[in-house]
């Protein structure tokens, strides 16, 4: 989009870093830069300038690039140096003054809806950006209300985009399903409502190979199989929780082996996060609550558990900012870290309890995390020390590394071991698709496999190690030569 040059010199006139997290309280999780600009303005109901953040790394070059929302449109920051984040592109929204966006991503395509109308449906769009283009700039390549107008989130697993309460021109779903088949063309498959017609809303899901664990809002959580015949059936679900703090419930996440979902209520204000049993959907359970602290006022917004872990969950908390807790005893759930974006919880907010961190990105390959803050923008930090290493398991029988990484050759998998192991071993690319399943059996020690790349195609591909005490998930990237 070279048309927009002109505007973002300008813009970057009023771009300013921060480093040092002296004025921020923290503890496992330290500041390399925050990122604002004065150009945004904020909405007018809850004061909101910045909504969600993603992150993606490009294939060609292993450029990692953080995404974030505003009222306005769409920030595109390099991130080659984290500690001074560079604006690559800007991206206009259909309209001004949005509290919501949302945005995932499939192979080099950036999928971004928005919640927000003036008195009609048509005030809002799908927008759908080619990011192959960066660092130089993005192109939008779909901007129209055809599909649909308006959308709460999105969720993309394999070729299938689920998107909650979706507003077309003319109809309502609580969710519906799009094929990306054709990535630029997005084709409607099913709606929630022509199965389940009693579910008014679906606010976020999170889903995994054909099944969704749905937040229904104030309907309580419902699990569904989306069948191959574009059909869902309900397979599990939980309505009734009264006694643990039922409220609205807003989002979850499934942690790797499929046993623990971590779920948020968002309204009423300062409810506990849930911790539950989904290893028998017939038998779901609440096995803990948890809060950022005993005596917190802050609301849990939305949560998020690093690609491949059983161990750590990160919810980004509103005015207590990014908070990370311990999962590995999901009976038992301690927190391990925190960054406290909000320090002043904006007190000159119309609705304070509304105001902080937004959303968490947590999925580079450098393993940084970014995090949105409302009123204050992107804060880009290290959090390895509230994460951990290697999935933060506490005595982990087995290390693994892989080098080099990006690699146009092979790929060396080092295994260290502290007793012998039968080992899994998956890689699949960004579409699902399992390019290498094999058993191994390594014996105590050091050891070494090689996966061949020359016959990869260029992106990012995810090596899952599974043993029987643990479960280890890495990404691979294979650049251009």
């Amino acid at each position: 989009m070279k048309y927009r040059l002109a505007f973002i010199s300008f813009l970057s006139l009023f771009l300013f870093n921060k480093s040092g997290s002296a004025q921020y309280a923290s503890q496992g999780i330290s500041l390399l830069s925050k990122w604002d600009t004065v150009v945004t303005i904020a909405e007018p109901i809850y004061r909101i300038r910045y909504n969600s953040v993603w992150g993606w790394v490009n294939p060609t070059d292993s450029i990692e690039y953080a995404i974030l929302g505003s009222s306005d449109g769409t920030y595109f920051l390099n991130l080659s140096n984290p500690v001074n984040p560079v604006l690559s592109d800007y991206v206009k929204g259909r309209r001004d003054s949005c509290i919501w966006r949302e945005y995932k991503t499939y192979q080099n395509y950036l999928y971004t809806v928005s919640d927000d109308q003036v008195n009609s449906y048509n005030q809002n769009s799908l927008q759908i950006i080619d990011l192959s283009y960066l660092p130089d700039s993005v192109h939008v390549v779909y901007d129209t209300d055809t599909l649909f107008a308006r959308a709460h989130t999105l969720y993309i697993e394999g070729d299938k985009m689920y998107c909650g309460y979706v507003h077309s021109t003319t109809v309502a779903f609580s969710m519906a399903v799009y094929s990306l088949t054709n990535p630029v063309a997005p084709k409607y498959l099913r709606d929630l409502n022509s199965d389940y017609p009693s579910i008014g809303t679906v606010h976020d899901m999170f889903v995994k190979n054909d099944t969704v664990y749905a937040s229904c809002g104030y309907d309580g959580l419902h699990i569904y199989k989306f069948n191959s015949n574009n059909k869902f059936t309900e397979i599990g679900s939980l309505t009734n929780y009264a006694n643990f703090g039922q409220g609205y419930n807003h989002s979850s996440y499934l942690t790797a082996d499929r046993k623990t979902l971590i779920f948020a209520d968002e309204v009423p204000v300062n409810l506990a996060v849930k911790s539950l049993d989904v290893s028998n959907f017939g038998n779901i359970a609440i096995v803990d609550t948890f809060r950022s602290t005993p005596t917190t006022i802050a609301t849990p917004h939305n949560v998020y558990i690093p690609e491949g872990s059983n161990s750590r969950v990160v919810v980004a908390y509103y005015q207590d900012g990014v908070q990370v807790f311990d999962i590995s005893n999901p009976s038992n759930v301690t927190r391990t870290g925190f960054f406290d974006t909000a320090p002043l919880n904006c007190p000159t907010c119309p609705n304070p309890n509304y105001s902080g961190c937004w959303g968490a990105y947590i999925d580079l390959p450098s393993g940084i995390m970014l995090a949105s803050d409302m009123q204050n923008g992107l804060f880009v930090l290290k959090s390895t020390g509230a994460l951990g290493v290697n999935e933060s398991i506490i005595n982990s029988p087995v290390t693994i590394e892989i080098f080099p990484n990006p690699s146009t050759t092979d790929f060396n998998v080092s295994i260290s071991l502290k007793t012998p192991e039968n080992i899994l071993m998956t890689l699949t690319d960004m579409n699902g698709k399992i390019i290498l399943n094999n058993n191994y059996s390594f014996q105590k020690g050091n050891s070494i496999i090689i996966i061949s790349s020359l016959n990869l195609s260029t992106g990012i591909y995810s090596l899952t190690a599974k043993g029987e005490n643990f479960s280890f998930t890495k990404k691979l990237i294979k650049p251009n030569k």
